[in-house]
């Protein structure tokens, strides 16, 4: 149990369906469940978040969905005051809400890069932003901006992307840096190839995977399950004197 007596709110986590290949969001709330945690399930996509939430409550855990466009600040005010009308405090933010397009500097459109750039950098703000005088209410906090593999290297292609992810890795250290002395923790934790519902149409693109694979020394694509354990510990007080860090779980892709 070691999030007992915590309340989280988890973005882009509708991807949590039982029997269906589950994302970070979607995994992270389940694992936190189990380990003792009050989930707030936000995302775009009404029917998943709903049906993830309605399993956790039929089996026992405590769960609420609402909706979210991550990349809107009255509906980040709005999902935090409801998570405080319902359990009264927030102690755990997880921005895992994402998207991707790969595309180079020169295919990338104005619109690409702001829908990339808003989901992931201009959420992590906002949500940064919302949570942290709820968080100051209770003594502290622990936020993980879920960045990418994207965020530490450059690429190919995706050039959206990983700008976006890159920014999410200095947005959390200043965040860090500044909230530090209030006890809230932020963090930016980093998967590389896992098999999410993201990831998942690149198997049908013949030798993508591999190509992909070729550059993992452990020679293997990651679970989502891997990452959320990794969310939950930064997300636990087992990681009270961790702040403005990043964390590679790639395989070994970084290190090379």
């Amino acid at each position: 149990m070691r999030l007992k007596g915590k309340v989280s709110l988890i973005t882009g986590a509708s991807t949590g369906v039982e029997g269906e290949l589950m994302g970070f969001g979607g995994a992270s709330a389940r694992l936190f469940v189990r380990e003792g945690a009050t989930v707030v399930i936000t995302d775009i996509n009404d029917e998943k978040g709903e049906k993830t939430a309605a399993q956790i409550r039929e089996a026992g855990g405590e769960a609420t969905y609402l909706h979210l466009d991550v990349t809107k600040e009255r509906e980040w005010q709005q999902a935090i005051a409801k998570t405080i009308e319902l359990y009264e405090r927030l102690d755990v933010l997880v921005h895992s809400a994402g998207v991707t397009f790969r595309t180079t500097v020169e295919e990338t459109t104005e619109e690409l890069w702001d829908i990339q750039m808003n989901v992931h950098a201009k959420g992590a703000f906002f949500g940064t932003k919302h949570a942290i005088p709820e968080m100051r209410k209770v003594g502290g906090g622990s936020i993980v901006l879920i960045s990418s593999l994207a965020g530490l290297v450059g690429g190919a292609s995706s050039t959206g992307y990983h700008t976006a992810k890159g920014a999410m890795r200095i947005f959390a250290k200043t965040a860090a840096v500044q909230y530090a002395r209030e006890n809230i923790r932020v963090n930016s934790v980093h998967p590389g190839f896992v098999m999410t519902p993201m990831f998942e149409p690149l198997t049908h693109e013949p030798g993508q995977v591999e190509a992909r694979l070729a550059k993992v020394p452990m020679g293997r694509l990651g679970e989502s399950a891997e990452i959320a354990n990794a969310i939950l510990f930064l997300a636990s007080d087992e990681s009270l004197f961790i702040t403005g860090a990043e964390l590679a779980i790639d395989g070994g892709y970084t290190a090379q």
